[in-house]
């Protein structure tokens, strides 16, 4: 699918063909001279009209697709045929009626408004989007091409008004032109300039390439029969947690990044963290409501940024590591509990209950540190998070069924209940390899089913190719579990205790939690 698209000459004629309008508000002229249309970039394609819709439909709803610099679009209006929409004040240039064009009938009236990654940088922007249809023709013209055409107007009435991440225009037109007796077909791209434009930018004729670009991806990618295999937003709306990001980000980011004390990149780490700290608390929002927070433990917590964020955030909780971190110096807080206070961040060695503790007696009081050990039990409802925490991965949704605690866990690096590294077993019944880690994914999910969890995933919008969250709010069916039995299918724990026994003896040698390999 290489992209070589054809480009037109200045001089060329119009693709499309405006019709002049009585209307004072139009969208983008007053009788708009139908020249004004200039078509720049022109390329065959193999996909039909449907195909053409769904993903330009799909662009409009997603434009971050087409830009980095966007988080989502939020539709205010959706609806067939030409259906009027009445404007907030706000949205001065947004056309009262879509414009006419010459052959085609309007069949989708939407509006949508474009929220940036960063707000402090770049405004929303609201933008009509119009899709129209090729009127029907004669029997005798049925080789006639179907046309389809999508056409963007930015509620702007001046380039200076402009967010950087759309081209300085006033509309962006895709016309689509189908074959279907020899089932080959075109797309291309129009714009009209602003009236005080006298030449083009280079910028927005490499946007318009690259729109142009991405639309042909798509729409043969969709005729050659590829499927989307990662949904986003299952469990919380998108807009929710981008929103409560972006409040974190402008909160805490540049202080993080200034103040790293770890030898790892500042930039994805606190951003991710930052991310799956929106997405716990609007989790949370939905689990509690205005109800009493039970708290939450933090395994494997690492460098202890998500608990420092949680709990600047008002979110009662605490983690717990192998190994203390330099950053730990900055990220400790003391948390008031009712028999005192303690720190927020803690060197711990997990020792859950199923591992048998016979060993420990045999082992000498004058170089093992028994106060490290932490037997895996929290109060009943804490709610357990398990990011990125390597050995403990596993054992969360077992931890989770002995203490009736819900949980996330966001697997990284496989292990097995042992703490080795281990390859998980791709799963049963699949004809196509897949990944190791979605081999992990699979395996630990099937753990919390097995101890009868509720399974539920969430492919999260973070920095990271490991960003799969697994979480178990609810119980299904039959709520007892063997948990003994269920250890034993998945592997036994043979050598955990050793394991533990020499971090124990040995502090600083060793993490047996999470390690920072992404």
């Amino acid at each position: 699918m290489v992209f070589k698209p054809e480009e037109l000459a200045v001089d060329a004629s119009p693709l499309i063909s405006q019709s002049p309008s009585p209307s004072p508000n139009v969208g983008v002229a007053e009788n708009a001279d139908m020249s004004l249309w200039r078509p720049l970039l022109r390329h065959e394609c193999t996909f039909d009209p449907d195909i053409f819709t769904d993903v330009m439909v799909n662009l409009i709803k997603n434009p971050n697709i087409n830009s980095s610099w966007l988080f989502r679009a939020d539709i205010l209006h959706d609806a067939e045929d030409a259906v009027p929409w009445t404007a907030p004040p706000e949205s001065e240039a947004a056309p009262a009626v879509p414009p006419a064009f010459l052959g085609f009938e309007c069949r989708r009236y939407m509006v949508r408004r474009m929220i940036p990654r960063n707000t402090l940088r770049d405004k929303p922007l609201d933008q009509t989007c119009l899709i129209y249809e090729s009127s029907p023709v004669d029997d005798a013209d049925h080789d006639a091409p179907q046309k389809t055409l999508v056409v963007y107007l930015p509620h702007v009435s001046s380039a200076a008004e402009m967010p950087f991440y759309h081209p300085e225009v006033r509309a962006i037109a895709f016309l689509h032109e189908w074959t279907a007796s020899e089932s080959r077909g075109s797309i291309s791209i129009s714009y009209v300039n602003f009236d005080d434009e006298s030449v083009e930018s280079a910028k927005n004729s490499r946007t318009a390439f690259h729109l142009l670009q991405v639309l042909y991806k798509h729409g043969e990618g969709r005729a050659s029969g590829y499927q989307k295999r990662v949904h986003h937003d299952v469990l919380l709306p998108q807009a929710r947690v981008q929103n409560t990001y972006t409040t974190l980000k402008q909160k805490y980011a540049r202080e993080l990044i200034n103040g790293w004390a770890e030898t790892t990149d500042p930039g994805k780490h606190v951003f991710e963290d930052l991310c799956i700290a929106a997405f716990m608390i609007e989790l949370w929002a939905d689990m509690y409501g205005q109800g009493p927070f039970p708290g939450f433990v933090d395994i494997g917590c690492g460098n202890g940024l998500l608990v420092n964020i949680l709990n600047k955030e008002g979110y009662s909780g605490w983690g717990f590591d192998a190994r203390e971190r330099k950053s730990w110096a900055s990220y400790n807080t003391r948390r008031q509990l009712p028999t005192g206070s303690e720190d927020s961040l803690q060197q711990r060695i997990l020792l859950p209950p199923p591992v048998g503790r016979e060993g420990l007696a045999k082992i000498s009081s004058d170089d093992f540190m028994p106060e490290l050990i932490h037997d895996g039990i929290f109060p009943k409802g804490t709610f357990i998070i398990s990011n990125h925490a390597d050995e403990l991965t596993p054992w969360t949704p077992i931890l989770a069924t002995i203490s009736d605690c819900p949980f996330i866990m966001i697997p990284c690096c496989s292990h097995d209940l042992t703490g080795s590294r281990y390859r998980a077993p791709p799963p049963k019944g699949k004809k196509q390899p897949i990944s190791a880690y979605a081999s992990l994914v699979s395996w630990v999910s099937e753990i919390a089913k097995d101890c009868g969890w509720e399974v539920e995933q969430e492919m999260l919008r973070i920095p990271s190719t490991r960003n799969t969250a697994i979480v178990g709010r609810r119980r299904s069916g039959d709520s007892s579990s063997d948990i003994q039995a269920i250890v034993q299918k998945y592997g036994g724990t043979a050598g955990y205790l050793e394991t533990v026994t020499k971090l124990a003896k040995k502090p600083n040698s060793g993490n047996f939690s999470r390690q920072d390999c992404d």
